[in-house]
């Protein structure tokens, strides 16, 4: 498949050519490589349509497929096909799954336990208090933020992510080498070290208006749920919402003010039953089944001792998920050991499981977590140095 990736990328410059029209070249020819070097006899053989053949022509005439890997190595961004591991598995879920997907940054596997939170880019300081409320919660429990990089609650749910050092991606109506808004270029050169920047637009893209409805089906596609923080009822984040009903998501909406016109969307999706009213993250916890029951219960005090083996795993862990197998290997503990530590540190709420044997430290774990943290050679994470002011 590495092979064929150029050509990949190259067909991917054919606007007409999606989910459909993709699948007939693929199985009309044996690659992609023999489908861009065919005839247009061989072309027109296919299921595409005349229209399709002739910008396909037209594409390749202009276009060399090794120049645009080359392209994109220069700026850093990867490819994935649909066949390709990397590619996000719940977005294959969807009817209309782009055939390759750019990524600056990286996905990882913690990142299907995803949640798309939007809403409207002029937030009232409502909006984006209840933003950074949800998203602190909702990234302690593990979950990667999904939004759209737009000024508003988008760039406020972002900078929540970073800054209680989670994992977030931005879904891009443009290449993921154009960035939009101008202002968020910082935030997005930290999203790619914390997360991803992704798009099914070809690197140079710009941000035309038509895109971004298009683009919100993908954010909506990578998540498990998409959570509305105000948007007026045409907002885009609305369109995001009945996007993640269509592809069987589940749809949250914090409900407002019913004389503000920016909560007007939420509350018509409550109204409408598309959506479930939320009013803390918890509510949205259980819905995915990521709450930990009777959390409450049993909690140690923060001068209780820690063992250890208990103090060894807690350096290891942070808010965000970390897999068991990495834990084991960076505590220098045996798996056995690793595992009923583990049990111990979940029994005093200090520690949850996420899925996927993927652990996060608990809110209640901070404070003996940073009288341990010392001890680790690779100290305090910095904090993300995106500047608040520029959200808006």
């Amino acid at each position: 498949m590495n092979d064929d990736l150029p050509y990949w990328i190259a067909f991917q410059r054919v606007s007409r050519l999606g989910r459909v029209r993709f699948g007939h070249l693929e199985s009309h020819f044996p690659t992609l490589k023999d489908a861009w070097h065919a005839s247009e006899s061989d072309l027109r053989a296919t299921r595409l349509d005349g229209r399709t053949v002739d910008e396909i022509l037209k594409t390749r005439a202009d276009l060399d497929p090794d120049d645009e890997l080359e392209r994109l190595h220069r700026h850093r961004v990867s490819a994935y096909t649909w066949h390709d591991e990397r590619y996000p598995a719940r977005l294959r879920q969807i009817h209309d799954m782009p055939p390759v997907l750019y990524v600056k940054g990286e996905l990882k596997p913690e990142d299907e336990l995803s949640l798309a939170v939007v809403g409207t880019r002029k937030a009232t300081p409502y909006g984006r208090e209840v933003t950074r409320e949800f998203v602190r919660d909702l990234v302690q429990a593990g979950l990667t933020i999904a939004s759209g990089l737009a000024t508003g609650i988008d760039s406020t749910a972002h900078y929540a992510t970073l800054q209680n050092r989670g994992r977030t991606i931005a879904v891009l109506g443009s290449g993921v080498d154009i960035i939009y808004p101008a202002q968020n270029r910082k935030m997005a050169a930290e999203i790619v070290e914390n997360g991803a920047l992704i798009s099914d637009y070809p690197i140079g893209t710009p941000p035309m208006k038509e895109n971004f409805p298009r683009r919100n089906r993908i954010m909506s596609g990578i998540s498990l749920g998409c959570l509305v923080i105000e948007g007026n009822e045409k907002s885009g984040a609305l369109i995001t919402a009945r996007q993640a009903l269509e592809q069987n998501r589940e749809v949250f909406a914090v409900p407002g003010s019913a004389l503000s016109e920016r909560s007007r969307g939420p509350n018509l999706l409550i109204q409408g039953g598309e959506a479930k009213l939320v009013l803390t993250s918890e509510d949205i916890l259980q819905e995915l089944n990521l709450s930990q029951e009777d959390r409450q219960l049993n909690l140690p005090s923060t001068s209780e001792p820690v063992d250890e083996e208990q103090a060894a795993v807690l350096r290891v862990l942070s808010r965000s998920p970390i897999h068991i197998d990495e834990i084991y290997r960076a505590s220098g503990m045996s798996m056995p050991e690793v595992s009923s530590t583990l049990t111990m540190l979940e029994l005093n709420d200090l520690v949850r499981q996420v899925g996927g044997m993927h652990y996060v430290l608990t809110r209640e774990a901070h404070a003996i977590y940073e009288s341990h943290r010392g001890n680790n050679a690779g100290g305090e994470q910095p904090e993300t140095k995106a500047a608040e002011n520029q959200i808006t």
